[in-house]
């Protein structure tokens, strides 16, 4: 009998299997890492200060994908496990709820963007250049936020049953586009209007608008699993609670990361512009280094959650000991391109002596715990895959707040700018301590209970 897609998550072998679904992924991860990039590429040609001001509207930014990717694994997780308990029929309804709730994001946001866009700025900025290109990016981010939701989402649902292929597809139109629309937008060639870094952010939406008539068109008319049919929907609150048991703390453990980005441009303010300026730099090219692993996980999710769901316990730690060693090649390979050419990559945004000295340092400072950050978001994602969100959460909270934060406060006030860019390897070293801890005791209670049951 022929597989299906169901049980080829509980058939195959966990290798091949696990670069079939996976390399989609990572390939469309390193294209979303092309949106901000991109921008800040071209926008870095308005001024320094544009660039700045990008980085000051970038945690904002990094909110709407944290709802919309923070629900999108609640969702992947979900649908995984309904499928590995053979019930595709509830996966369904998971699909046209998250689909729905996409929606109400979208209305919700853009009415914050219509009345609030720069009194968001005016909270991390007193500089008037910053605001007035901070807001004017901003808003049409936040009022187009729906380009945004729906596609992110609906790519996660194609991702719960192990269709990465289209979800990749889905993102490349995205990245291409913006890349196209980009300097047309902002520098007004041919036809197009001049519109400066106002042109970054409607180039971004639209390439996102497109892209997410994609997605959805594939959804409606695609052979899959998930099928999309409306006629007889009802809000189910079982369903609810599922995606954001585990979507919940996902989306605030993403948050947490556009809170330490704002708290770290607030501890670079009094320096200069140039200094934040280079921290947005960082954090724009950091996304190369991880968004691979981001797209590992998304192979790996359903690996793991589908084999949960059958309680195959030997799968599963095959499948993690593979994403383990695959996520640390990844970011050993970012850290010694960081430490290597550091000032190759900053020159890729500016060439100002302080942009380039701030910028070196950043960067090969940071990327010393590079190795260790890649195994640890596949140990973060293991309790998202197996429905148990909160210790993420919890460790997300202690590396980026309890830790990161305060560490950079002192070391600034204590020796300056070059040394505060020490505090992102030293929370990680210490917070990889507490994830290994309780991963282990974690894991050791699911494999007895597997075990246990199977006797």
């Amino acid at each position: 009998m022929k597989a299906t897609k169901s049980n080829i998550l509980g058939t195959e072998p966990i290798l091949p299997l696990l670069f079939k679904l996976s390399i989609p992924s990572i390939l469309s991860m390193f294209i979303q890492a092309l949106y901000n990039v991109v921008d800040s590429i071209f926008v870095a040609k308005i001024s320094e200060n544009a660039l700045a001001a990008l980085s000051i509207a970038f945690p904002i930014q990094l909110i709407l994908i944290a709802i919309g990717v923070g629900t999108g694994i609640g969702t992947s997780s979900l649908i995984s496990r309904l499928l590995g308990q053979d019930n595709a029929k509830k996966a369904s309804n998971v699909a046209k709820h998250v689909l729905i709730i996409a929606i109400i994001y979208g209305i919700l946001t853009a009415l914050i963007g219509i009345f609030f866009s720069k009194s968001i700025i005016k909270l991390f900025t007193h500089n008037p250049a910053l605001i007035k290109y901070g807001a004017e990016y901003i808003q049409v981010i936040l009022i187009g936020s729906i380009a945004v939701f729906i596609p992110t989402i609906a790519n996660n649902i194609l991702r719960g049953e192990g269709n990465t292929f289209i979800p990749m597809i889905t993102m490349l139109i995205g990245s291409i586009l913006n890349t196209i629309l980009d300097p047309l937008f902002i520098f007004g060639y041919g036809f197009f209007p001049e519109l400066g870094v106002q042109g970054a952010a409607l180039a971004t939406i639209l390439a996102r608008i497109i892209s997410g008539s994609f997605i959805l068109w594939m959804l409606f008319t695609g052979n899959h699993q998930v099928k999309l049919n409306f006629e007889k929907f009802k809000i189910d609150k079982s369903i609810i609670k599922g995606i954001y048991s585990v979507a919940l703390p996902s989306i605030i453990m993403q948050c947490l990361g556009s809170f330490m980005i704002s708290g770290f441009n607030l501890l670079l303010s009094p320096y200069s512009a140039t200094a934040i300026a280079a921290m947005g730099i960082y954090f724009r090219l950091q996304s190369f280094v991880f968004m691979p692993v981001f797209g590992l996980n998304q192979g790996y999710i359903p690996i793991m959650g589908y084999n949960y769901g059958h309680k195959n316990p030997d799968r599963m730690k095959q499948t993690m000991k593979y994403s383990l060693l695959i996520s640390f090649t990844f970011t050993t390979i970012g850290c010694i391109i960081f430490q290597l050419f550091p000032e190759n990559l900053i020159r890729l945004f500016g060439n100002s002596t302080d942009l380039l000295t701030i910028g070196k340092d950043a960067l090969k400072t940071i990327s010393i715990a590079f190795p260790i950050i890649g195994p640890a978001i596949i140990g973060s994602t293991t309790f998202q895959a197996i429905g148990k969100g909160i210790p993420s959460l919890i460790i997300s909270f202690l590396r980026q707040m309890i830790l990161l934060l305060p560490i950079g406060y002192l070391l600034l006030s204590w020796k300056g700018l070059h040394a505060v860019w020490y505090a992102f390897p030293i929370s990680e070293f210490i917070s990889i301590i507490f994830l290994i801890v309780w991963l282990k005791k974690t894991l050791h209670k699911v494999y007895y209970d597997m075990k246990k049951a199977a006797q």
